[in-house]
């Protein structure tokens, strides 16, 4: 590396929106720097060290269909696994890994490691380059300059962020890391409208500490599994967690602290996640609740560090050590890292293109946090997107964006780019609205032919896809054509499962139609040596199908105002008849299709109307001209 390099991509920050965002721009050929804080924090863990779960879970498969690195990490560094929503249905049942912090943090050093496109190197950046509205590059502390025709940043909850336990504050990134202060006050200058936003961790207990065997366990399922489409399926029994809950001591104890609590006190004014309250919060806003759960996940074997989940708090440490100890399992429980809040800045994301390039500065594109959402798997999904299109920008070809019925992703980064958030934005399946379409077993059939189409995905990993995918369609056809007799063993195992007896025989198939009839019993039944994942996929296709066929129907319906682009010649204030409030609304946002502009709140249908009119009006006049 030389200072003088220039280079197609410079990412800053190397959490996983950075480290997503590097690796896919260079594994698509660009050439891409990669400044980081501290080379040892790469893909750091500061809050749960947990990766998965509803709608989290179905990005992480997402990611990985596409061609990015986070479920093979997941899977290298998972220590316990469970399925979550087991009972509520296909559509949001996915897995929850717990991790091993370093583990992870080694899998993501290693692929940046060995990526030939890929130049590390440890500093703190202080200024973003802009020169006529463009992003040029990015001068680091020391004075140093690094040029690049896109720059990407990721940096994460850094931003002039600032640390609060009890009625003490003061300038830190998490975990005691360095806080990016001069680098926030460039971004300020920069034309971007940036706002405040806080989140919450929870202190870390000693494992010795902690009464075991009081405590009700929660181990990993015995079925081998896996996050990524392409790594090996595995049984993970290498730790338990502990479920406990909170008491009314616990709750008498954080109320007699309520005089050294910022969030009581008014210290905090930013707003902290809605779906993820510290507990001081709950007490506050739920007094008729005397319990809470609890439960005690253990973050690695070498630094004995339990994370106790549902327990985040910005309380003084006399609350935290006398409130832990009143906790069943946790009388004798030893404090190593204490909870926190922490404040830090983010810029509006309205004020991004659904490819996540920003409107004001061309060039520049955003990833992560710093785009207001909160988890890992949010974070990572958006880092693989920013770095596909930087690295189609660097080519010359057109963005790469998912529409809200291709994938979790689409819908994530179109609710931030068209409705924004005041709040830490979380994933959750209830904001999908094809969400039986969006599964966790069908990502592959979903993306690895556009992963494949953009350049990310290897050749190795699309024809192991689409190896699986014709074994797939050939087990259909095989159970289509093989009929079930209706003989008493078969009915003797029908009425095993509570499913009624065959009069007649029928197809395997549509035995397999029966909500009841689940994969499992159907190979077993037929002898099938299909990989249960794409057995599950069979399943769920063939019980929903008619769910699934309606959702089919409302895309294609909706897909033409999806589809539809608006202009850049359009004057929103040209139009007659848009009301004030919605011509407010398109203007600051400058949606790019009709479907985006339908979603912005604020915006009336009779304006989308309107809009519709205006775009046919004046594409019929360019057809006229030309």
């Amino acid at each position: 590396m030389r200072i003088n390099d220039r280079y197609d991509v410079i990412t800053i920050g190397a959490g996983h929106a950075g480290c997503e965002a590097a690796l896919a721009a260079a594994r698509m050929g660009a050439r891409t720097l990669l400044i980081c804080l501290y080379l040892d924090s790469i893909a750091m863990m500061p809050c749960n060290p947990s990766i998965g779960g509803p709608a989290k879970g179905h990005m992480v498969r997402e990611i990985d269909a596409l061609g990015g690195e986070c479920a093979a990490a997941a899977d290298d560094a998972t220590r316990h696994l469970r399925w979550l929503n087991t009972s509520k249905g296909a559509a949001v049942r996915t897995l929850r890994a717990q991790c091993s912090p370093r583990r992870y943090s080694d899998h993501y050093r290693a692929a940046l490691l060995s990526e030939k496109n890929i130049e590390l190197h440890q500093a703190q950046a202080a200024e973003l380059v802009i020169e006529r509205g463009e992003a040029r590059g990015v001068k680091i502390k020391t004075g140093q300059i690094f040029y690049a025709d896109c720059v990407i940043l990721a940096t994460g909850t850094y931003l002039d962020s600032k640390i609060h336990i009890g009625m003490t504050c003061h300038k830190s990134g998490p975990l005691g890391m360095v806080a990016s202060t001069e680098f926030a006050r460039s971004l300020r200058k920069s034309g971007l409208e940036i706002g405040r936003l806080r989140t919450d961790t929870t202190p870390r207990l000693h494992f010795d500490t902690i009464d075991w065997d009081s405590l009700d366990c929660q181990r990993s399922i015995a079925e081998p599994q896996a996050f990524s489409h392409f790594g090996p399926k595995r049984v993970y029994d290498e730790m338990i967690c502990g479920l406990t809950r909170t008491n009314a001591e616990t709750h008498r104890i954080i109320k007699k602290y309520f005089s050294e609590s910022p969030l009581y006190m008014g210290r905090l004014d930013t707003e902290g996640p809605r779906y993820c309250p510290s507990i001081d919060d709950k007490i506050m806003k739920f007094p008729e609740k005397d319990t809470h759960p609890i439960f005690l996940e253990p973050i690695s074997s070498e630094g004995r560090e339990v994370y106790v989940q549902n327990f985040s708090t910005s309380m003084c440490l006399e609350a935290q050590f006398e409130s832990i100890k009143t906790i069943k399992g946790c009388e004798h429980a030893h404090i190593l890292r204490p909870g926190y809040a922490i404040e830090y800045d983010f810029v509006i994301p309205t004020q991004l293109n659904p490819w996540l390039e920003t409107k004001p500065v061309k060039n520049l594109f955003l990833a992560g946090q710093i785009n207001g959402t909160s988890g890992y798997e949010e974070a990572a999904a958006q880092g693989l997107i920013a770095g596909v299109n930087a690295a189609l920008r660097v080519k010359g070809e057109e963005p790469f964006v998912l529409r809200r019925d291709e994938a979790y992703i689409g819908v994530l980064i179109d609710d931030l780019v068209t409705k924004g958030t005041g709040e830490p934005y979380r994933m959750l399946t209830s904001r999908c609205e094809y969400r039986l379409l969006l599964r966790h077993d069908n990502a592959a059939a979903r993306l690895c032919g556009a992963g494949r189409r953009v350049g990310l995905l290897s050749d190795e990993k699309y024809g192991r896809f689409r190896a699986m995918a014709e074994a797939g369609e050939a087990e259909e056809i095989r159970l289509e054509g093989l009929k079930i007799p209706p003989t008493a063993e078969v009915n003797e195992k029908l009425a095993a499962i509570s499913s009624s007896p065959l009069d007649e025989g029928i197809s395997a198939k549509n035995l397999l139609r029966r909500p009841e009839v689940s994969w499992a019993f159907i190979a077993a039944l037929t002898g099938s040596e299909l990989d249960p994942e794409y057995g599950e996929k069979i399943a769920n296709e063939l019980k929903y199908e008619g769910y699934i066929s309606r959702q089919q129907r409302q895309v294609e319906k909706f897909r033409r105002m999806e589809q539809l682009k608006i202009p850049a010649y359009i004057d929103f204030g040209e139009i007659r008849g848009l009301s004030a409030e919605g011509c407010g609304k398109l203007e600051k946002i400058r949606p790019a299709t009709l479907g985006q502009a339908s979603r912005i709140p604020g915006v009336p249908p009779t304006d989308i109307q309107l809009l519709w009119v205006a775009i046919e009006n004046g594409r019929r006049k360019q057809n006229e001209k030309g």
